[in-house]
């Protein structure tokens, strides 16, 4: 088949290409958001997907249309799409739990019942109102590069993108608690993390062995969907550290995996624990890995895909 979406998540959008249809992706001079295509940096792009400019996408032809992005059902579509491909099929992802309005009364955009609703976290369906929308649950799935998590650094890792302007819903003030108030050693990556005062951002490919040296991954975000970084982390076999709200509250099982707590004192307990601990450590490396080997594998993400596609293709019942 020959799918069309939009470039939104990088380390999501890698995740689908394994999913082995052709994949095509819209650009636009200037690459603005959305319109990126497949950037240059970062590991080469697979041979499934290629970029159309975006005022080319209406004289394709294609078997499914994936939009991921509140822009992409509002506004992309009825740019770039013919009239013929937004009638087609079509499946919308949504990465993310209610943010502008109520978050148990909140409903979602996405109002066709024509249209498949796929959901990467059991709890973004839980919180969304999705009215008559026929929807599915497809949680994350992410490559398995091995165990190599070494955790010879006495020091925790958080990887956030942006944390110091997106505040208090990515845990700006609960990490800065963690590290200024505890006294916590803990490094900041990602993309602005300077701001934070952290180290700044890490190369895609050179993150896994980077974050691998580190005692465990410290997740500050109170309310979010499931970042991939916890998810990739995991398999690693890094012990994650989080906040028990959102998807964190079971995908961290406290004190086999990693520790979620809703209270910060205790988080920075069992932080310091890790730290002077290294064979609890390498104990819950071993859980983590197991827990995301068990529900983040790639194969199973690619399966529950494959067959999302091919019945939203078909007409068949979703």
């Amino acid at each position: 088949m020959r799918i069309f979406t939009w470039h939104v998540h990088g380390a999501y959008l890698r995740s689908l290409l394994a999913v082995e249809h052709e994949w095509v992706v819209p650009v636009r001079r200037g690459r603005p958001a959305g319109y990126a295509g497949l950037p240059a940096d970062g590991p080469p792009w697979p041979p499934n997907v290629r970029e159309v400019p975006a005022d080319a996408v209406r004289d394709l032809d294609l078997d499914v249309v994936v939009l991921q992005h509140r822009r992409n059902w509002e506004r992309d579509q009825h740019e770039i799409l013919s009239d013929a491909q937004r009638a087609g099929p079509r499946i919308h992802v949504e990465h993310d739990p209610p943010f502008a309005g109520p978050p148990t009364d909140s409903r979602h955009p996405v109002d066709d019942p024509g249209v498949l609703l796929v959901h990467v976290t059991p709890y973004n369906a839980l919180m969304w109102d999705s009215g008559d929308v026929p929807t599915r649950v497809i949680q994350h799935g992410v490559p398995d590069r091995g165990a190599l998590w070494t955790g010879e650094l006495e020091r925790g890792i958080s990887v956030v993108n942006h944390l110091a302007q997106r505040g208090r819903r990515l845990g700006a003030d609960v990490s800065a608690r963690a590290r200024d108030g505890a006294g916590l050693p803990l490094d900041l990556v990602g993309m602005g993390a300077e701001a934070a005062g952290g180290l700044g951002e890490v190369a895609p490919g050179e993150l896994a062995a980077f974050s691998a040296r580190y005692r465990f991954l410290f997740n500050p975000i109170r309310y979010t969907s499931l970042g991939l970084a916890v998810c990739e982390a995991m398999m690693l076999g890094l012990p994650v550290v989080a906040l028990a709200t959102t998807e964190h509250a079971v995908a961290v099982e406290d004190g086999v995996s990693g520790f979620a707590d809703t209270d910060e004192a205790v988080l920075h307990e069992r932080m310091r624990e890790l730290l002077a601990d290294p064979r609890l450590a390498a104990r819950l490396s071993e859980g983590a890995r197991a827990r995301a080997r068990a529900r983040y594998a790639l194969d199973r993400f690619v399966a529950e895909w494959t067959d999302a596609l091919e019945a939203v293709a078909a007409g068949r019942p979703v």
